[in-house]
This record gives structure tokens, sequence and C-alpha cells, in this order.
């Protein structure tokens, strides 16, 4: 049974911290009461956001938190940001890292989603932009071997590949500690991604180090992979543009990449009316004409 769980993304300026805040409602609608959420924005950012934002996740029990991101990369990595945000302290048994332009569309359980020893994420949508060798000058720049298992990617069906994941939506055991050097998950994912940064002649690192360095992170901190069924993490866009929703499936979560991609689909009504039902408006600037839920501070409008 698990005790507790925490799912976070990123909330930043100018158009994430609205996706989130769409991600926030969604979470509140189709979830648990209990599960934690916290949106964490790169400090020096923290200024920039529209009050708005900040207010829309206060009213759905969302914090907003600064976390550091300058300097920590070289050179800059804002995919990297996931892997910073996973590092900061949370209290839960259980956090979950997600994408900001995700939705959750169906009634869901965090015992779907969650097992213990494992961590959770579904396959990767493609691999295209690197050849399967590249894996053998990934694992040798760690002095590790090439796993033998082989998955069938989301959205690339044409043979089996080498495990590699997506890491749009991960959940991981917060209370883990390695047995040899006393890492948390999140540190040795980020150990990983800087050791495969310093790997010379690497390519492609940047964007996909975050994706890269996840399936190596699993097995060096000793957890093992729980597959998230497609339904779980449904990646629209991509070879499936102009292709209908599937409406005979039961699919609880879509990554959408751009809202156009969620009206293509006929899904923007879930971001817009979850919202509504959260905090009254249909967007997030409307929040300072409703009146404030029960059981939450009221603030005055800036």
């Amino acid at each position: 049974m698990v005790k507790s769980l925490t799912l976070f993304f990123i909330v930043e300026p100018p158009k994430y911290q609205y996706m989130a805040c769409y991600l926030a409602a969604s979470v509140r609608n189709h979830f648990p009461a209990n599960v934690e959420l916290v949106g964490y924005c790169p400090e020096h950012r923290m200024s920039e956001l529209d009050p708005a934002s900040i207010e829309a996740l206060r009213r759905m029990r969302c914090e907003v938190r600064p976390f550091k991101v300058e300097g920590r990369f070289d050179p800059a990595y804002p995919h990297g940001n996931k892997i910073l945000a996973c590092l900061e302290p949370r209290d839960t048994e259980y956090s979950g890292f997600i994408d900001s332009d995700v939705l959750f569309i169906r009634d869901n359980d965090v015992e779907n989603l969650l097992k213990p020893g494992h961590v959770s994420a579904s396959v990767a949508a493609s691999m295209y932009w690197t050849p399967q060798k590249t894996w053998k000058t990934i694992y040798g720049g760690l002095g590790m071997s090439v796993p033998e298992n082989r998955v069938m990617l989301m959205r690339d069906r044409r043979k089996p590949m080498i495990p590699y994941y997506s890491s749009g939506f991960v959940l991981f055991p917060e209370t883990y500690r390695t047995s040899d050097t006393n890492m948390s998950f999140p540190e040795v994912w980020m150990d990983t991604a800087q050791k495969i940064d310093a790997i010379e002649g690497l390519e492609n690192k940047r964007p996909y180090l975050d994706q890269m360095s996840l399936p190596l992170a699993i097995q060096r901190a000793g957890l093992e992979w729980n597959e998230l069924p497609e339904e779980q993490h449904f990646i629209l866009g991509g070879i499936l543009r102009n292709v209908p929703f599937p409406k005979d499936r039961e699919i609880f979560t879509v990554h959408y990449r751009k809202w156009e991609i969620l009206t293509e689909n006929g899904l923007s009504r879930h971001g817009y009316k979850g919202l509504i039902k959260q905090i009254g408006v249909r967007g997030v600037r409307g929040v300072w004409s409703q009146d404030v839920p029960e059981g939450i501070e009221p603030l005055e409008a800036p």
C-alpha cells in the first residue's frame, strides 16, 4: 500500500506556467485528494511569473518553489531541469515528475503507477535521432555492459530496441538509498547524466541527455523498471498527427506537447473544463474574478 505521493512539474514563463495550471487541475480532478502537488520554477525566473498562475496553483493546493538551475549543467541544459527538480527535497514516500504539457483525462489511482523497488516510466516514443550502436558508447563510457533485454518503443515498432524510456513522466521512491553510496535515485540520475555528458565524442547530448541517462540511472541505483502502459502515458503528435484519438481505449494520461494538438484530438475540453471545476474559469488569468475556495486563505489581487 502506497502511503504518500507528490506529483511535481516545472512552472516557468512564458508558456509552461499556464500549462502547469491545467496539469494541476487535471491531477486534482482525477487523483485522490491526498496526492501532494509542487511546481518548481528556476529561481532566477521567479520574478517573471504571472501572479495569476501562482494564485491559480495556490488555490489548487500547489506551492510554487524556486530551485537553482544556473551553473549546474555546463553548457546550460534546460531539459535537465527535470533532474534538478527531482533532486529537491519532498516529504512523501514516492514522487513523480511530470512534463508540464501533460494532462490527466480519466480518474486514476496511485497504485496503478507505482511499484516498490521500481522506477515507473513508459517506453520512449522513438529514437530516430541516433543509431542503436550509440548505446555501446554510452554504457562503455560508464564501464557498463549494454543490457541484453529489449523493448518495443511506443511509436517505432519496427524491431525491439535497447531499453529507452520517456523522461516525461517518471515516478520513483523518495526513501530509497543505494547500499554502497547511500544515494537517492535523483542523485544517481544526476550523477549518471553528468558522467554521460563528459563522454568525449558522444553526439546529441542536447537535448537527449536526461532521457539517454534514465535507463542507466535505474540500473546504477539498483532499482528495476516498472513499465507504464501506453494508456498511462499516451504520447500525442509525431507520427500520430492527424490520426483520430482512440476513443475505444481507456487512456488516462495524454502528453500533448502543443495545445493545438489537444484541440485537434478533441481533448482541449478536458483542460478547460478541468480548470473551471477547480478555480471557476477556463483561463488562468481570470482567477482573480472568482471567490477563493473554502479552506484556502484569501489573498488580494495584485
